[in-house]
């Protein structure tokens, strides 16, 4: 792994189905965390997309428990996102998660307002150091105010020996460049088009958030790992297309939640696109559009046969 603190791979969300009454569909939930299973272990709880900003304490303890519960029966460790303009908050819901077994968390920023490098620091040393017995992933993303260069990287970890990795959405060259160069002995997983960028400066993971196709998704992971610019080339490409025909069905500007929504009722079409109030998620015409769309334009994306 190249000194890696984390092994480098595929990391994604596992979203959650809401019935009318908002309440965790725990049977859809417990078939939709068993065949993200089949694409990787690399699996986490509670990102934007798994709305962690907005579940109330008792579904997130259910969601913590049941996800948990399938994630140890393959063997696989189970990572939860951490999100709040609290770091107190933040911090009873680790102990909570921690009191049921997980050690692997990934934070965010309180993003009330732009933290400025102290008040980053405090951050970081009330969470890595006040739990040295788990390891942390940070979610850089500019939702937070606040997004860190590979140089804020360098000086945290550094410091802390259980920051291991980060999630970056960004593809700005510049910013990769310094993740890769300047905090190499952390994981950093990015965006299928970031990944396309960055493969090429170092050793990084692929934060997967098309996970209509997971044959597809390692396809690009290991064109990375062999350098196979001509390959990257033209996935990269296929990338465009597919955001486009995402937008073309679901107009951008929604909550995350709702684009990875349908992925997931591509494997199920009983996952509910529900997001939680007051948040507005996709209909049921714009999944069945985008259900088309793809079929016609990219069927190599669409969930192998056998997925479902």
């Amino acid at each position: 792994m190249s000194g890696l603190r984390f092994p480098p791979g595929l990391l994604a969300t596992c979203c959650l189905p809401w019935t009318e009454r908002y309440e965790l569909d725990e049977p859809v939930f417990r078939r939709a965390i068993q065949t993200a299973l089949r694409g990787t272990q690399g699996l986490y709880l509670f990102g934007t997309a798994g709305e962690g900003y907005a579940v109330t304490d008792r579904q997130f303890a259910r969601a913590v428990e049941v996800f948990g519960e399938e994630m140890g029966r393959v063997g696989a460790e189970p990572m939860v996102g951490l999100i709040d303009l609290s770091l107190g908050r933040l911090r009873e819901r680790l102990d909570l998660a921690r009191s049921l077994g997980v050690r692997l968390f990934q934070v965010v920023l309180p993003s009330w307002g732009a933290l400025s490098d102290r008040e980053v620091d405090r951050f970081f040393q009330a969470v890595c150091d006040g739990y040295t017995d788990c390891r942390f992933l940070h979610y850089n993303l500019p939702r937070a105010k606040r997004v860190l260069t590979g140089a804020d990287y360098a000086r945290l970890a550094a410091r802390h020996g259980n920051l291991v990795a980060t999630k970056n959405t960004g593809d700005s060259l510049s910013l990769l460049r310094g993740l890769l160069t300047e905090a190499p002995q952390l994981t950093h997983f990015l965006s299928e088009q970031g990944y396309v960028y960055g493969s090429q400066l170092g050793e990084c993971g692929i934060l997967a958030s098309f996970v209509m196709n997971w044959p597809r998704l390692w396809a690009l992971y290991e064109a990375g790992r062999r350098g196979d610019s001509r390959t990257l080339a033209a996935m990269s490409r296929e990338l465009d297309q597919l955001l486009a025909t995402l937008f073309e069905a679901v107009p951008a500007g929604r909550m995350d939640g709702t684009y990875d929504k349908l992925f997931e009722k591509l494997y199920d079409r009983e996952f509910s696109l529900r997001l939680l109030p007051p948040y507005e998620g996709a209909s049921d015409a714009e999944f069945e559009r985008f259900a088309q769309l793809l079929a016609e334009r990219l069927p190599q994306w669409c969930p192998p046969p056998e997925a479902g």
